[in-house]
C-alpha cells in the first residue's frame, strides 16, 4: 500500500498535491488568514524554544568540537599539526547564532512561512543570540590558539557583510572581525570560501546546521538523495564533520518543496503532512 502511495504522489505536480491528498483520505488544512495557533511550525519553534533537550544537543556538538581540538593538539588522529596553524569553520545561523527570537517573533505576528521582510529586520537590529555554548567553545578555541572561521550565506543588500559581523559581535563570539567572518549575498556555495580557508590553515572541524554546511554535493532536491549521500560519509560526522540541530528551515525544507523558504499555501502544507507520513521522495 505504502509503495502505491509513494507512486501516486511521485507522479504529482505542485498544483495536483491537495487533490492528491484527498484521493488518499487526507484532509489538508486552508491557509488560516495568519492564526498563530494553526500555524504549522509551532510545535518545530516550541521545541526549540523549550526543550533542554535541544540545548544539550548544541552543548554536545561544541563539546565534540572542543575534544577534536583537544586531540589535535596533542597529536592524535589522522590530523597532526604540521607548519600551517590551526582553525575550525563555522557555519553562522542555527550552527553559532540562534533563531529562535526570529521565529517566535514570526509566529507572534501571525505569519504562516519564513519572511525574508522580517528576518531581515531582526538581522539589522541585531536579533541573533548566541547558540548555547558557542561563545564558551570559541574563547576556548582562541584560548589554545585554533582560528574560528565563520562562512554565511545572506543577503541583506550591500551591508550584509557589516550587519552579520556586527551580529557575531554583539553575541560575544570570538574571531568577530571582518578577517574571520565572510557573509555571501550571491551563493549559498560555501566551498569557496572553505577551501581558501584551508589553503592558509589546517581545518580541525567544520560545525553546521545544515548538510551544505560541509560539502556542497549534498545540495541535492530528493529526501532519498541527501540521506544516501550522508550515509556514504557516516564515518566523518562526530569527527570532521559537527552537526547542529534546525528543524525549522534549512535545505532538507528544500529536498522536500525545491525552496528553503516556501510560501505558505495549501499546496505547502498538503506536501509538509505528505513529508511527516514519509512519502515524499
Amino acid at each position: 500500500m505504502e509503495v502505491g502511495r509513494r507512486t501516486l504522489i511521485a507522479g504529482l505536480g505542485a498544483s495536483g498535491l491537495t487533490a492528491g491528498l484527498l484521493a488518499l483520505g487526507a484532509s489538508p488544512a486552508a491557509a488560516d488568514d495568519g492564526d498563530p495557533a494553526q500555524n504549522i511550525l509551532s510545535a518545530a519553534v516550541a521545541w526549540c524554544v523549550t526543550a533542554a533537550e535541544r540545548e544539550m544537543l548544541y552543548r554536545q556538538a561544541f563539546n565534540i568540537a572542543r575534544d577534536r581540538i583537544d586531540a589535535v593538539l596533542r597529536g592524535e588522529g589522522q590530523k597532526r599539526r604540521g607548519s600551517k596553524p590551526l582553525a575550525i569553520i563555522s557555519d553562522v545561523d542555527d550552527t553559532v547564532l540562534s533563531s529562535d527570537t526570529y521565529w517566535a517573533m514570526l509566529l507572534g505576528s501571525g505569519k504562516q512561512a519564513f519572511d525574508d521582510v522580517l528576518w531581515d529586520d531582526w538581522v539589522r537590529a541585531n536579533g541573533p543570540t548566541p547558540t548555547p555554548g558557542a561563545v564558551e567553545f570559541t574563547r576556548y578555541a582562541e584560548s589554545r590558539g585554533v582560528e574560528v572561521f565563520y562562512v554565511s550565506q545572506r543577503d541583506q543588500g550591500p551591508d550584509t557583510q557589516q550587519y552579520g559581523v556586527a551580529n557575531l559581535q554583539h553575541a560575544g563570539l570570538a574571531f568577530a572581525d571582518d578577517a574571520h567572518a565572510t557573509f555571501q549575498r550571491e551563493s549559498s556555495n560555501k566551498e569557496a570560501a572553505q577551501q581558501a580557508i584551508a589553503e592558509k590553515y589546517e581545518v580541525i572541524a567544520y560545525l553546521g546546521d545544515n548538510l551544505n554546511d560541509f560539502r556542497r554535493r549534498y545540495y541535492v532536491t530528493s529526501v532519498a538523495q541527501r540521506k544516501a549521500l550522508a550515509s556514504e560519509d557516516a564515518e566523518r560526522f562526530g569527527r570532521d564533520f559537527i552537526l547542529f540541530p534546525n528543524n525549522t528551515d534549512g535545505h532538507w525544507m528544500r529536498a522536500i518543496f525545491g525552496t528553503s523558504e516556501p510560501a505558505d499555501s495549501p499546496e505547502y502544507r498538503a506536501r509538509m503532512l505528505l513529508a511527516a507520513q514519509n512519502l515524499v521522495p
